[in-house]
């Protein structure tokens, strides 16, 4: 039983419990349709590390009280590493170039390297099958947010060969690492992928709801939904992963 983990007590101690992180509170409002009326009719703006920008969730809402954090790191203190993966209906060919998340870090941030995975027919217990996956050299910039005394950072990595994605579900994840011995925060850094509000965001109903998953040997959970009752979130904080794409429709 995973017990649910309030940001504000983020420590190190809470760290090494071998607890995911997760916050409480409750409920999912609004259909499918008024989830794309209302994104249609906005005019967000995604990071600007999402450019050109196919696809952006939307922020996080710090005054929220369903705001919430997903483990996302391959740290030294988390041996093994943790992945959250959002998913995104795609509706047309298109080609990606890279995979942005905003994250909240709890020591100095400043990453030099994430791994990236695109996956298809990922589902509980099953991750699926990798299309692409690799290393690359991130971007970070400071959102200006700050949630649960967390600052939140927008972490982008890119690749060199565009992947060519046809319409479809695919679920996607980029974990920064901190491996290195000698860097001392590769010890004590966290980091927790955001959830959305859609605030600001593009596309943003290409996101189905409650469709994230934690995969981690750290914790012991292989392709656990988010949204299952043992990680002991509610469904409005379970329901989407502040993330963006890089990249463009293909004509």
């Amino acid at each position: 039983m995973v017990v649910a983990w309030m940001a504000l007590s983020l420590t190190a101690g809470a760290a090494n419990s071998k607890k995911p992180p997760a916050s409480h509170h409750l409920d999912l409002a609004g259909t499918a349709e008024e989830a794309r009326e209302f994104d249609e009719n906005s005019r967000g703006i995604p990071p600007s590390l999402c450019d050109p920008c196919l696809f952006y969730g939307g922020d996080i809402n710090p005054n929220d009280p369903n705001a919430a954090g997903f483990t996302d790191e391959n740290t030294l203190l988390i041996l093994g590493g943790a992945s959250t993966y959002g998913a995104v209906h795609i509706p047309v060919t298109s080609s990606v170039y890279g995979i942005l998340f905003n994250v909240q870090a709890s020591a100095a941030f400043d990453p030099t390297t994430a791994s990236y995975d695109i996956r298809t027919g990922v589902s509980e217990g099953n991750g699926g099958t990798s299309i692409a996956s690799g290393t690359g050299v991130t971007l970070v910039q400071a959102t200006g947010r700050n949630v649960f005394g967390l600052n939140e950072y927008t972490v982008e990595v890119s690749w060199s060969e565009p992947v060519t994605l046809t319409p479809g579900e695919y679920w996607f994840n980029a974990t920064t690492v901190c491996l290195n011995l000698l860097d001392g925060s590769c010890f004590v850094f966290r980091q927790l992928a955001s959830n959305s509000q859609r605030i600001n965001s593009l596309h943003g109903y290409w996101q189905p709801k409650h469709e994230m998953y934690l995969n981690s040997s750290f914790y012991g959970y292989t392709w656990v939904n988010w949204c299952d009752s043992a990680l002991q979130l509610n469904p409005r904080q379970c329901a989407s992963l502040s993330f963006g794409l890089r990249g463009s429709e293909l004509k």
